[in-house]
């Protein structure tokens, strides 16, 4: 393949625009050639941004000779079949998290991705997000023993809006931030989970998405994690809470590369230490409290290790088949919520 890689963006509105290509443009050996979206508007801006060719549907990406990688930023329930039918084009593919709606539409993506021999990969940044690459270390250490009991919440008091706020196109209110957190529960309880229970109500605004949402997945070696996304919440929860049978952690506030990003100076991101987590743990048969500086994050990561994969071969950063797993906790909680019954997996 030639360096640098030429990249297609298909959607140009806040994930489109923010996240990728800016952080393309971080990336030397990829290079975004085209975008393509249905508003003119848009277009517009993004042919002012960055000197790119526009196209008004994505077909004009698969047809670009000078597009190798296409990537999709568009709403949820639109993943799969752009996805699909980038492969079949002959490009590599990444979508944006959630990977797609469900379990039968994650089975089609690899299947094409299998049949056309082609890359295809899900833009999980939050896997380098420093409070993530912070428990990581910390569990790494045995710092907490054997982890049995987790929380990732993030509550706020205000709705969602345009298509994330409609179910059709989004799936629900844990079909976003929650994308990320079953990603992370999954990766770091290293067991096969077993059961969801999943409660989602509307309480305040005026949305069928919801706007609380509660998921509880039980794992093989009996352990559980709670992730809970809220948006009519008058408090805020920890984001992190994790008990083990040697210790405990608990962690305030989220990763604050969004904000800097958007600023344009990803790579100033810094955590106010008031946010920074705090470690109980058994230390030469003491109990020990400390607080833990926050590991810097990194977002850039995912497209230099995609580029790593893409032209040298490395292992590739996020794995559809793992995707997949997390995918099949989603169809078991949207049906948990509906009956009111834990769902086996």
């Amino acid at each position: 393949m030639n360096v640098p890689i030429g990249a297609g963006l298909v959607g140009y509105g806040y994930a489109g625009r923010s996240f990728h290509a800016y952080l393309l443009s971080l990336e030397p050996r990829i290079h975004l050639t085209a975008i393509s979206s249905r508003s003119k508007e848009r277009r517009e801006a993004a042919e002012k941004d960055w000197q790119v060719k526009t196209y008004p549907s994505a077909r004009g990406l698969y047809e670009d000779p000078h597009v190798d990688l296409i990537i999709v930023a568009t709403p949820h329930n639109t993943h799969a079949e752009l996805a699909i039918k980038g492969l079949r084009a002959g490009k590599h593919v990444v979508v944006d998290k959630i990977m797609c709606m469900n379990t039968k539409e994650a089975d089609a993506m690899i299947q094409a991705r299998d049949q056309t021999r082609r890359c295809l990969s899900v833009f999980h940044n939050r896997r380098w997000d420093g409070d993530f690459l912070t428990i990581k270390r910390i569990l790494r250490e045995g710092l907490l023993g054997e982890l049995y009991y987790g929380e990732i919440a993030n509550l706020s008091d205000r709705p969602s809006s345009g298509w994330r706020a409609e179910e059709a196109m989004c799936g629900g209110i844990l079909y976003d931030w929650g994308a990320h957190f079953v990603d992370q529960a999954l990766l770091l309880n290293g067991s096969r989970p077993t059961s969801v229970h999943c409660i989602v109500q509307s309480v305040k605004w005026d949305q069928d998405i919801g706007d609380n949402g509660m998921m509880t997945i039980q794992f093989e070696n009996g352990s559980c994690v709670r992730v809970w996304v809220g948006q009519a919440a008058k408090l805020q929860r920890p984001h992190w809470m994790l008990l083990g049978t040697q210790g405990a952690f608990v962690k305030e506030g989220v990763d604050p590369q969004e904000r800097a990003m958007c600023e344009g100076r990803i790579h100033l991101a810094q955590e106010d230490p008031n946010y920074y987590g705090r470690l109980t743990t058994m230390l030469g048969g003491l109990q020990h409290v400390s607080t833990v500086t926050t590991l810097r994050g990194d977002w850039t990561a995912y497209y230099r290790t995609l580029a790593d994969h893409l032209l040298e071969g490395k292992e590739l950063p996020v794995k559809p088949e793992q995707v997949r797993e997390a995918i099949t906790v989603f169809d078991a909680a949207k049906e948990s919520a509906k009956t009111g019954q834990a769902v086996k997996l």
